[in-house]
């Protein structure tokens, strides 16, 4: 992963309600679910729901995925744990540098 994409994920993460779909998917699971029952559950209107879950899956968090009549979400819990995995990647590393200096 690099800095341009980290950036892209974390800026549609940034607004309540896709961060809030995002957290009921991982919560879900890998199987995911409807978008109907994304909406019963955050009570979102459906034109505003489409939009934030288009916004995730343009940047690889979520996943969809069509069953007969249903559309299904999915969240692609490699690309969040890669994200997770950049942001941590250099936990503590100038601490220690400094420390190294002293």
């Amino acid at each position: 992963m690099n800095l341009d994409q980290a950036a892209q994920r974390c800026a549609e993460m940034g607004n309540k309600t896709r961060l809030s779909i995002l957290r009921l998917l991982v919560k879900a699971g890998q199987d995911g679910l409807p978008v109907g029952a994304i909406q019963k559950n955050l009570d979102v209107p459906a034109s505003t729901l489409t939009h934030h879950i288009q916004r995730l899956v343009r940047v690889g968090l979520v996943t969809q995925k069509r069953d007969s009549r249903t559309l299904y979400c999915q969240p692609q819990i490699k690309a969040i744990r890669e994200l997770a995995d950049f942001l941590l990647s250099e936990c503590c590393s100038l601490q220690q540098k400094i420390h190294e200096l002293k």
